[in-house]
């Protein structure tokens, strides 16, 4: 089986869920008139992900701490398909009620994302691109990019 093939799918996936709120944002600022008036969830996923890149550019040029099983040499730690997929997918999570009111729609798109998060992450094990530490330290730095994001947008709609 093709896993990394699986696995670059799987990212381009979140890479267009996360263009579909990109455009989105885009609209509602140009309708709008402001960047003010766009929906907080929109706007606030900026942050997330502002954090996923850094973390990415830390870990790819400034602290290598694991190299990939494969013998290429190149930088592992963290998986950057995990970190990546598991950060749109979780955001997306949090934003999808804002968008979608129907509850079996929402749950059928969550237990969908949670399985692509899940394929992912073997499917990097698989190919031998990533150790098994790799993957985890994606879903945990995903996880904090996550949090960040609900407590930001919990806090706009409580306050």
């Amino acid at each position: 089986m093709q896993w990394n093939l699986i696995s670059d799918i799987i990212l381009i996936t979140s890479l267009i869920t996360f263009a579909v709120f990109t455009i989105l944002g885009f609209f509602q600022w140009i309708k709008r008139k402001s960047l003010k008036k766009l929906d907080k969830e929109l706007l606030w996923a900026i942050l997330p992900l502002s954090l996923m890149a850094a973390t990415y550019v830390i870990f790819e040029k400034f602290i290598i701490l694991n190299v990939r099983p494969n013998g290429s040499g190149e930088p592992s730690f963290p998986s950057t398909h995990t970190m990546v997929v598991a950060t749109i997918f979780f955001i997306t999570a949090i934003i999808l009620p804002k968008y979608i009111k129907s509850r079996a729609a929402r749950i059928t798109l969550d237990l969908m994302m949670l399985v692509f998060i899940i394929l992912v992450s073997i499917s990097r094990v698989l190919a031998n691109m990533h150790w098994v530490s790799d993957v985890c330290a994606g879903l945990v730095f995903a996880a904090i990019f996550a949090t960040i994001y609900y407590l930001i947008i919990r806090r706009y709609k409580n306050g």
